[in-house]
């Protein structure tokens, strides 16, 4: 796509905050005016469009991408995708262990044990592990723990899991990321622990080294729209 605007530029109406290019409202792919809560994220997105290059993609535009899928995807169906979110806790990949070799083993448990036990003391979330890819049933009141913590977030939160979840493989990992607790690039090393350790073994493989960075990228981008949600 051309850059089409020259200036952009920030308004407030009411409570809400909506950005102007070349005094034109902003709209989203759904085809609504981009209105917002939150006075940081409304000059965060002015800030990306204002950086945009003569030729750009929704890539130069991560918050506002955000924005949309909050606004356009999660408002309408957010019970659904909340039961999406949750079913991903049933089946996370702190749960999934390798058989061996042993140093592997002792570095994956040295990296997830942890967050197992940080979802079990924050969550009540008391999630079991396995060897191997056979899905493992976890405890009954798991996805209605899970159900519970997400539905704690705003529409805005959840766009954000809705990146970090899939790209970790991980809600807990995602969660502890929303929370703070898990800074982004100590996400991306913690959720390909076990990819890392095979190239540490047997050298580095650079398709998975461009997926890493290109998820690394999305961690830190999910991480900044939330901490720019609230307020």
């Amino acid at each position: 796509m051309k850059r089409f605007w020259t200036t952009t530029t920030v308004t407030q109406d009411g409570e809400d905050f909506s950005v102007l290019l070349d005094a034109k409202p902003l709209k989203l792919p759904g085809g609504g005016a981009l209105r917002v809560p939150y006075a940081p994220l409304a000059e965060g997105i002015a800030a990306e469009w204002a950086a945009a290059p003569q030729e750009f993609s929704p890539n130069n535009l991560p918050l506002t991408q955000f924005t949309s899928t909050a606004q356009d995807r999660i408002r309408p169906h957010r019970t659904d995708i909340i039961r999406q979110l949750a079913a991903y806790g049933l089946n996370d990949l702190l749960c999934y262990r390798a058989e061996g070799p042993a140093p592997l083993v002792a570095h994956e448990t040295a990296q997830w044990d942890k967050w197992l036990h940080w979802a079990r003391e924050r969550y009540a979330v008391a999630l079991l592990t396995t060897t191997g890819v056979l899905p493992i049933d976890q405890p009954a009141d798991t996805a209605a723990r899970f159900t519970e913590a997400l539905e704690a977030y705003t529409d805005y939160g959840l766009a954000a899991l809705g990146v970090l979840v899939p790209v970790m493989g991980s809600l807990v990992l995602a969660l502890a990321v929303a929370e703070g607790a898990l800074p982004p690039e100590a996400a991306a090393e913690t959720a390909f622990a076990d990819e890392l350790w095979q190239e540490a073994q047997w050298g580095q493989d650079k398709e998975a080294m461009t997926r890493r960075r290109n998820a690394t990228t999305e961690i830190v981008s999910s991480r900044r729209f939330l901490e720019l949600c609230r307020g």
